[in-house]
């Protein structure tokens, strides 16, 4: 479909050549011109070509101040406002060139051009009638006759339209307005037809840009402003609702509509910004707390219900709260199975509960939505090579910590196993070469996750303590019981000062 923008620039730079042509065609007319206004219209003609609009407009003002009966200087001036998109000045200027001087087909064949833009069926066909009787060129009168067959057309596709809609038959009815709005692009009620034909079809989304293209064909039209408003609104974009509703309110401050839904919006806006910058600030217990209260004040439009709980999620995956991060976003995933956001945060618990594989096939699922998101990519690496170490030796697991435990509880956990699997407990050498294999990986827990750096990298799916992954092989934990005979699992360092005695 043509916008109304893009038809006014088409014909806009196509009017300057027409108008040079009609010059041409009228060289030498009366047109009672003195030299002042002679001056101002050609200073404006050459300014129109160069596409100096603005300043072309000046200079036809000035040439209609100069002889008001100028009807040269307001079809010039017609000329201008059509190239900037000012298609009622233009109608006014051309009426006033028809008024001046009854014979001027140019100017009639143009006002019949945009009645019928407009969808001022009546209006265009008189114009084109008149041309027809006026004795015409040849190009002037086969354009009049293919203007009149254009406006039956569109006249007997309105018809039919208008019944479809009355009968409900709402998709009928926008196959219909579609072909009309190809040629009557600034007919408001037209387009406000078609968008609520689309609201009923329940496709709100797609009636926006008519309603946006009725509220400026039609002045201060608060309806489409307050309709547009209701459904962002209803499609969960608290923000572009308050902005649409701020300009119904521009235009009348006292529509009760438009004031009592700013009222409502601003209160639910004012709640999301609010939680989203707790969220910002890291404060995710708060954030959560705000967006309960958003599920509190909106309770008749589910979008906001849905959005809540997908935030709430992120803030308790951030919190690691992950059993009930996990819960939640299931709940949001459920009614929207593609939500990237409530995959990549469903994700991200899973992770800490050590589900590698689910996690894995949440960020996939997100990646299938979302292929520029380099986070969520990094992410899903991440995933596949904790999946990858969690299948060789996993520190946490042999310290019996949480991957979110402090220090303190690492050393703990690492003094109590340490007690239990010392070598020297066990007299049995079957007994005692597995309590070795166990106090060595031990110990190479309690060295990797109290050490900051090398606790990232294993954080990150990266064993900095694998041979494979080290320069030159150099790994101290994979040697022998011999080398660890003396190492005290209660001091920072140094040699073992004691050995365990049993009765």
């Amino acid at each position: 479909m043509v916008s109304p923008r893009a038809s006014v620039n088409k014909l806009g730079s196509a009017l300057p050549l027409l108008l040079v042509l009609w010059d041409l065609h009228y060289e030498g007319a009366e047109c009672g011109i003195n030299a002042e206004v002679e001056k101002q219209l050609e200073m404006g003609k050459k300014l129109l070509a160069a596409g100096q609009l603005a300043d072309a407009l000046s200079h036809f003002h000035a040439a209609i101040e100069g002889d008001s009966d100028n009807y040269l200087a307001y079809y010039r001036r017609a000329t201008v406002y059509l190239a900037m998109g000012k298609s009622k000045a233009a109608i006014r200027d051309l009426s006033k060139v028809v008024e001046l001087k009854q014979d001027f087909t140019s100017a009639r064949l143009q006002r019949g051009h945009l009645l019928l833009k407009q969808g001022k069926f009546d209006e265009a066909e008189e114009d084109f009638k008149r041309v027809l009787q006026s004795n015409p060129g040849d190009k002037e009168e086969t354009e009049a006759r293919s203007q009149l067959m254009k406006s039956d057309e569109m006249q007997r596709l309105n018809s039919q339209a208008q019944t479809a809609y009355r009968q409900g038959d709402y998709y009928t009815a926008i196959g219909l307005l579609d072909e009309i709005l190809e040629v009557c692009v600034w007919d408001a009620e037209l387009r406000e037809l078609r968008a609520e034909c689309y609201i009923k079809e329940g496709e709100p989304g797609k009636a926006v840009s008519d309603l946006k293209a009725a509220a400026k064909l039609k002045n201060d039209n608060t309806e489409a402003f307050y309709k547009i408003s209701m459904i962002y609104y209803q499609l969960g974009d608290h923000e572009l609702s308050l902005s649409e509703v701020r300009e119904c309110l521009k235009l009348d401050q006292d529509h009760k509509e438009c004031f009592s839904h700013y009222k409502r919006i601003k209160k639910l806006n004012k709640q999301i910004m609010s939680a989203e910058e707790l969220i910002q600030e890291g404060r995710y217990q708060d954030a959560i707390d705000k967006y309960e209260t958003v599920m509190t004040t909106e309770t008749q439009v589910p979008v906001y219900t849905t959005r809540a709980k997908e935030r709430i999620c992120h803030c308790l995956s951030k919190n690691e709260q992950a059993a009930e991060a996990i819960r939640l976003c299931t709940e949001v995933l459920k009614l929207e199975p593609d939500n990237v956001n409530a995959l990549k945060s469903r994700a991200a618990a899973y992770l800490l509960e050590e589900q590698y594989e689910e996690a894995i096939q949440d960020y996939e699922t997100a990646k299938e939505h979302s292929d520029n998101d380099q986070q969520l990519l990094e992410d899903l690496e991440k995933a596949q090579r904790m999946l990858k170490q969690s299948q060789k030796r996993d520190y946490y697991k042999i310290l019996g910590v949480k991957r979110n435990a402090r220090k303190q509880e690492i050393v703990k956990a690492y003094r109590k196993l340490a007690m239990q699997w010392h070598p020297d407990n066990f007299q049995d050498e079957e007994e005692k070469k597995k309590a070795e294999k166990k106090f060595i990986d031990i110990a190479a827990a309690k060295e990797v996750l109290t050490d900051p750096e090398m606790r990232r990298k294993f954080d990150a799916g990266e064993d900095p303590l694998d041979a494979e992954s080290q320069q030159g092989g150099g790994n101290p934990f994979q040697r022998g019981w011999h080398s660890w005979q003396g190492f005290d699992p209660f001091s920072s360092g140094g040699p073992f000062k004691f050995k365990f005695h049993f009765n």
